[in-house]
């Protein structure tokens, strides 16, 4: 078995002897410089739109894909510029361009296990004082660690990565559900080939069509508005927030495509929609949490929510956007613009056709968010070693 070498530490100026008597035996406390480098990533055009194998990332995580690996074998990215910079994992060879740094081992350690060790410190308060905001590698290398022996360490990180696996599969289950739930609609609403009083798919069998504004549409149907099927209104400015996750600042604070921070109270806490009201557009946030949607965001709310949904999803934006110095979507422009519009038994039905899917999207939000809690909670305890972990 290969063992470690001789750890060699650098002088220090200040004393672990507040760490030391806090860790169990056969742990060591050391600092980052001890057992790694941080390597510069390079720079690199086109990765966006490139199909190669493998994942490119940058400060904030992966980013796209490239032809060739710059690192060849698992490693945890550490963002190096911008105000927020972030730390990531690849269990795989990947590129790290040049606002990043990839962790390159001197010793002996689980990469996943340095990941999880890195995510419990301050990565973005070592500034280097530069104009943009940019990760010090000698703040870096003087960080203490507390490292527990390998077989530890592995054990550490599969209870950790378990949890992470888990909510992985579940984002990859509900992007599945969605998108069966999306050919529904295409299939019923787009291609017309909903089931006829026979259960047969009504234009291929030979439907009746009549013309309407929007091009043909099944007989029985009509043109009208969004507005006739949702209910709209404006998100809020919020109070106190946090950029990251704590027990107090819990709840999701929405912006116009993403999660933007987190508040302390909810604004909603029924299933909601969310566009962008300024700044991006195009994105729509399906939340089944309690949420707080900013002032950035539009909120809507149907009868015939998961019809909406898709609705939502296919509006050209663009043509709504009535901003000059910044993109701006109005209240009025979701209202009054124009949708095929079926009947509401209908719609009724694909409700319920869709509606089994969706519940098991929330029980895999509601899940995830519970995984998160539990894994937040036994991340710090784990790493300092206050829980015990067999090897």
């Amino acid at each position: 078995m290969k063992t470690n070498p001789p750890i060699q530490k650098r002088p220090d100026t200040h004393s672990h002897d507040h760490l030391t008597c806090q860790i169990p035996e056969g742990w060591k406390v050391l600092q980052w410089g001890d057992i790694a480098t941080l390597e510069y990533g390079k720079g690199l055009r086109g990765y966006d739109n490139a199909l190669g194998p493998f994942r490119v990332f940058g400060t904030n995580g992966p980013i796209g894909w490239h032809a060739e690996s710059l690192c060849s074998t698992p490693t945890v990215v550490v963002g190096r510029k911008g105000a927020y910079r972030g730390i990531h994992y690849s269990s795989s060879p990947c590129y790290v361009i040049d606002t990043a740094f990839y962790l390159k081992p001197k010793v002996d350690f689980d990469m996943r296990w340095a990941y999880y060790q890195l995510l419990t410190q301050d990565i973005n308060g070592m500034d280097s004082g530069s104009a943009i905001p940019s990760t010090s590698r000698d703040s870096f290398y003087n960080l203490d660690l507390k490292m527990p022996p390998l077989p530890q360490q592995r054990a550490i990180a599969k209870i950790l990565s378990d949890l992470d696996e888990k909510i992985e599969l579940n984002q990859q289950m509900n992007k599945t559900l969605e998108a069966v739930a999306q050919a529904f609609f295409k299939r019923w609403f787009v291609d017309f080939n909903f089931p006829d009083e026979k259960g047969r798919p009504y234009k291929d069998s030979g439907g009746r069509m009549v013309d309407s504004e929007l091009g043909e549409i099944p007989e029985g149907w009509r043109v009208g508005t969004l507005g006739e099927i949702i209910e709209i209104e404006s998100g809020k400015r919020p109070g106190a927030k946090s950029e990251i996750k704590t027990p107090e600042f819990s709840i999701p604070l929405l912006g116009a495509s993403s999660v933007m921070g987190f508040v302390k109270e909810s604004l909603y806490s029924e299933p909601i929609l969310v566009i962008g009201r300024v700044g991006t557009h195009g994105v729509v946030q399906r939340v089944s949490i309690p949420s707080f949607p900013s002032d950035n965001t539009l909120v809507i709310k149907s009868k015939h929510f998961e019809f909406a949904h898709q609705i939502l999803k296919s509006i050209n934006y663009d043509a709504l956007n009535v901003g000059t110095t910044q993109p701006l979507i109005t209240q009025t422009a979701i209202n009054k613009y124009p949708i095929i519009l079926p009947g509401v038994d209908l719609r009724d039905r694909y409700e319920k056709a869709v509606s089994g899917f969706f519940g098991k999207v929330a029980a895999n939000i509601f899940e995830n968010e519970t995984l998160n809690q539990i894994r937040d909670s036994l991340l710090p305890k784990l790493m300092s070693g206050r829980i015990k972990v067999e090897a």
